[in-house]
This record gives structure tokens, C-alpha cells and sequence, in this order.
């Protein structure tokens, strides 16, 4: 095995030893591990955090450094491709630890290759699943299904690991990794065909089916190769069928074209009663309406979906502007945007702005008019020789390219998000957005140069009412405003300090100028204050009966998923209690 190659290796090559020290609380025995491991043939697999080979310990127990690996590791440790084919890696760091014990298995993000860095840091199995499956198909997630129903060992469902609030790593699980599948072949797990029917249905689309281990770069590039244009995700390695889509599913093409949950057609999954079932409109309607909407690692363990496209290249204006901002400059460039916001997203502009300028994509205009459109913030980046690029790209694949590879979140590092939707009604009024502008200026310095406002909201598409189930504070929402928190390397009892930071800044401004209001769940705050009615509204109370009628022993559980039963789940226990 070479140091580029998966890290980890098959259960049975590692001594009896090693084994019993890896299965830590869990009750199954040693046998009943042989024995599943024989009934996936031979893969099940065990996992350490991403970067214990650089350890000369684990778990309290010296172990030899794997130097070629290590070197490997601290080579990559900021590359989210590579972390993506790493079990023990997540592309936010805190989720290798268990930072209610302060465990963890991490460098120094500062300089990875720095040994002086490890000396007082023991390397642990923190939040890590001691246990994987490589999961190839539907009966591999049944056999884990029941043996997780017979011994109590809780299952946790793992993709990329692009996961912001740490739903797929899960201390002492046994975890499902679906990312696998793409690494068999990743162009068996897409398709493309021009008259999709849904099972039970007679109307046909043109439309994607994608595997879930597949990321967006890999359907990008099959949907270009097949001259269709799929709306999907911003970075790379999210799993295009995974909780990107059933958690909502943002795209700078949704002000027109949808969120991801209005573009899916149908899933495959298997439910937690083991059963592998088919969901869409016709079939298991109220589970399909559930996935649409209610998070991922919660209702089954999805194994595909199917998505409309639009035919056709899709010719795209693109707008990229860019200043260097003074504290006074950058507060009158959110001025200006938030008083032209609402025009915008009748106009058709989706995409991002910083407090330093943007990028915008236009399905709907002609360079002309994007031009015109574009006027006012044109000319104030020129009065502060800022540079300016309006142009005309032939395809959603050549805006990708050119701009979105290098447009890509840092990884390796510990981060944590806050988010909140901004309905269209505060943009109407001059007070609304005065208010809006003034909750922005007074925040910290700090806090504006990390902010991210996304045309991202399905603004000008034409949902049908209640046909999804995420917050229906989408539906009338111009902005997605976030904000992005990274940690130096620090003692992870730091980390509390830094997950605290969202509540103080994010809901005392944003939530009191849009109470009634949403957050997006695969980017909100892991504490969002009254998460079930910031996530899903409404919703809820039908979203739990469908959980409680497709799970009703509560097989499958997550932080902050629907029917999540506190802080003292035991599946919880490494999240910080801030109380």
C-alpha cells in the first residue's frame, strides 16, 4: 500500500490487540464484528482521525509514526479533494475531535509539518466512527441497518465530510461511507436521459441521475458533457445526492431555476425499517416530500436521485467586481447593494457578495442589459480603482471553471457558520434597508470581512405552495447572508469561545430585523436559537409523524435533525454543551 492510497486499512489486518482497543464501549464482540464483516465480504473497515500516522500515540498508547503518510498528510491537509477520499477527514477539523473532552487529532494549521506542535496534544479517536462500511450498494446499508438495530451500535452516514455541523461523524458509530461508490466508477453512478418518467408517473424529463457518492465536479462535467445544465453546489466535493439536496440546496442559479429541492424527481434510499424504496411524487409521496427539505442522515440512507435539467448550454452574463475597501468604503458598497437588491433579483442575478465586491451570474439578461443593470455598482468600484469584468460565458461549465475551482471555502481548519434569510419586505422600504445596512456597520470589523451575502433564494422561480419541506422562509427571501468563523490552531477549549461567537453576533442583528424569518440548515449556526422553527417552520410537526412512521425506533439520529431528542443523546455527546 502506498502513502497516496487510503490511509486506513481492512479490520483484519490489524492484530486482535489493536482490534479490541479500536471497539473501545462498544458492546458487540469480537465475533459478532467478524461476522459482519463476513457478510459485507470483507468490507468492513476500522478508522483513526486523518492525521494520527503523524502521532507517536493513540488513545494513550504508543504507536509507531508512519512517516510516508504523515508526509502525505501534511502535504494535503488543506486539499479538499484529497481529504474527501479519507475516511477519518473532514473538511471542517472539530468534527475528528470530541470537543466535549477536549480530544482531538489535529496539526497545527499554521504550519501542519510543525512537530514541536503535537508534544502536548495526544492523538485520540475523538468523534471519529472506530467502524466503516464501504458501502457499494443497497444491501450493504440494510446489513448495517440490522446490525445496528440488534446490538445498539448507533450508525452515522458519511460522504465527503463537507458537513458544517458535524451530522456525519459521530463518536463510537458505525459508519455507512457512500463517498466509496465513486471511487468503483465514478461514471457509473451518473446518467443521463431525456425522458425520465418517475416511477408511477407519465409526464418524462430531461433529467441527471446521480449517485451519492458523486461531487459536483464530477456531475458538472458529465452535464456539460452531455449539453445539459444541472443546478447544484458551489464547492467541489459536496455529494450532489447528499444533504446538499435534502437539506434545501442553494444555487447562484436558483433565483431562477430553484433551489435543489425543486429540481429533484425522484430518490432511491433505504429506510430505516430496511426496506430500499423509491421516492418521488407517485410513489412514497410523503417520504419524498420529507427528503425535500428535512436533512439528510434522518429519513434513510439515500443511494441516488434523479434531477430536471435544462437543456442546452445555458448562455450565462457574469458579473465580477472587486475593490480594496476602507472600513468606510466597504459599509457604503453594502449601501449600495442592499439598494439595489431588490432589482436585481427581479432581474435574475444570483450569486456572491463580500464587503469587497461580487460575483454574479444572469440566465435571463443580454450583455446589454447586464451592463445597464450593473451600472451603479460599476461605477462605484471604478471611483475606487477597483477592477470590473461584465462579460458573456457560453455555459454554466465555463463559469465553473473560470470562476468557482478558485472560489473554494478553506479546509482544514476548525470552522463553524451562521446564517439567517432575508425576506424581500425589508428591501422595500428605505427604513428596511437602513436597518438591514446599520446592523452590518455596527458589527465588528472582524465580523464584516468574513460576511457572505448570497442571491440564492428561488426568488423568481414559481414553486408549487407547500410541495417542499424546508423553511418556507425561502420562498420570500432576496438574501442568504452568512458568516464563516475559522480557529487558529488552539487548545479546542478555545473552540467553545469561538462557536459562542455566532450567537452573539448573528441573531441579536439579523434575527431581530427578520423574526419571522429562516436560517438554512447545512449552513446555520450548530446553536441556532429555536432550530426547528428556523429550519423547517411550519414543517415540522409534519416532518416528525413522517419520521416516526418510516423510523419509528429512532434507528437513525443526527445533531439538530428532525426528531432529535436533546443534548443528552448519547449520539450528541461530543458537541459542546454552552450553558
Amino acid at each position: 500500500m502506498t502513502p497516496t492510497t487510503n490511509l486506513f486499512v481492512s479490520l483484519f489486518s490489524l492484530s486482535l490487540l489493536q482490534v479490541i482497543q479500536t471497539l473501545q464501549s462498544t458492546t458487540p464482540t469480537t465475533l459478532d464484528w467478524t461476522a459482519l464483516n463476513k457478510t459485507l465480504g470483507g468490507r468492513l473497515y476500522t478508522a483513526r482521525p486523518f492525521a494520527s500516522p503523524c502521532f507517536p500515540d493513540f488513545d494513550g498508547l504508543s504507536v509507531p509514526r508512519i512517516e510516508a503518510n504523515c508526509e502525505v498528510i501534511e502535504d494535503n491537509y488543506f486539499n479538499a479533494t484529497f481529504r474527501s477520499t479519507q475516511f477519518g477527514s473532514f473538511m471542517t477539523t472539530q468534527w475528528e475531535s470530541c470537543m466535549s473532552t477536549d480530544s482531538q487529532c489535529t496539526l497545527d494549521s499554521s504550519d501542519p509539518s510543525d512537530f514541536l506542535a503535537w508534544t502536548d496534544l495526544p492523538c485520540d479517536q475523538g468523534s471519529v466512527a472506530p467502524y466503516y462500511i464501504d458501502v457499494q450498494n443497497y444491501t450493504d446499508v440494510q446489513i448495517a441497518l440490522n446490525f445496528s438495530s440488534n446490538t445498539g451500535v448507533p450508525l452515522s452516514i458519511k460522504n465527503s465530510g463537507h458537513d458544517y455541523f458535524g451530522r456525519s461523524s459521530m463518536v463510537g458509530s458505525l459508519a455507512l461511507w457512500v463517498m466509496i461508490l465513486r471511487h468503483i466508477n465514478v461514471y457509473s453512478q451518473l446518467s443521463f436521459n431525456a425522458s425520465f418518467v418517475p416511477d408511477g408517473g407519465s409526464e418524462s424529463y430531461p433529467a441527471m441521475t446521480i449517485g451519492a457518492g458523486v461531487p459536483w465536479a464530477d456531475a458538472y462535467a458529465f452535464a456539460d458533457s452531455n449539453n445539459v445544465t444541472i443546478v447544484g453546489g458551489y464547492a467541489e466535493t459536496v455529494g450532489a445526492s447528499g444533504g446538499w439536496v435534502m437539506g434545501g440546496g442553494h444555487s447562484v442559479l436558483s433565483p431562477v431555476l430553484g433551489l435543489g429541492i425543486d429540481r429533484v424527481l425522484e430518490f432511491k434510499l433505504v429506510t430505516p425499517d430496511g426496506e430500499y424504496r423509491t421516492a418521488n411524487a407517485y410513489t412514497n409521496p410523503d417520504l419524498f416530500w420529507a427528503l425535500r427539505g428535512g436533512g439528510g442522515g434522518t429519513f434513510g440512507v439515500v443511494l441516488e436521485s434523479t434531477s430536471v435539467v435544462e437543456p442546452g448550454a445555458m448562455t450565462l452574463q457574469v458579473a465580477s467586481l472587486s475593490f480594496d475597501p476602507t472600513s468606510e468604503t466597504g459599509i457604503q458598497f453594502i449601501q449600495l447593494l442592499t439598494e439595489n437588491s431588490l432589482q436585481w433579483a427581479q432581474q435574475g442575478w444570483g450569486g456572491h457578495f463580500t464587503i469587497n465586491g461580487l460575483i454574479l451570474v444572469n440566465p435571463l439578461l443580454t450583455l446589454e442589459e447586464a451592463q445597464s443593470s450593473m451600472q451603479n455598482a460599476t461605477e462605484f468600484i471604478q471611483s475606487q480603482n477597483g477592477t470590473v469584468t461584465i462579460e458573456t460565458l457560453p455555459s454554466w461549465y465555463e463559469f465553473y471553471v473560470k470562476y468557482v475551482i478558485s472560489y473554494q471555502s478553506t479546509v482544514g481548519l476548525e470552522a463553524t457558520l451562521a446564517s439567517r434569510l432575508i425576506p424581500s419586505s425589508l428591501f422595500e422600504t428605505e427604513d428596511g434597508r437602513n436597518t438591514f445596512v446599520q446592523a452590518i456597520a455596527d458589527m465588528p470589523a472582524a465580523a464584516q470581512d468574513i460576511l457572505t451575502i448570497t442571491a440564492v433564494a428561488p426568488f423568481l422561480f414559481n414553486a408549487t405552495a407547500n410541495s417542499t419541506s424546508a423553511t418556507p422562509a425561502w420562498r420570500d427571501s432576496v438574501w442568504h447572508v452568512s458568516f464563516l468563523f475559522y480557529r487558529e490552531f488552539l487548545s479546542l477549549r478555545k473552540t467553545k469561545s469561538l462557536l459562542s461567537r455566532p450567537q452573539i453576533i448573528i441573531p441579536k442583528p439579523l434575527i431581530s430585523i427578520a423574526p419571522d424569518s429562516g436560517a438554512y440548515m447545512n449552513e446555520a449556526n450548530v446553536y441556532e436559537p429555536n432550530y426547528e422553527q428556523a429550519f423547517w417552520g411550519e414543517n415540522y410537526p409534519q416532518l416528525l409523524a413522517i419520521k416516526e412512521k418510516y423510523d419509528p425506533s429512532g434507528l437513525l439520529g443526527c445533531w439538530r435533525c428532525v426528531g432529535w431528542t436533546g443534548v443528552n443523546d448519547t449520539r450528541s455527546q461530543c458537541y459542546l454543551p454552552l450553558n
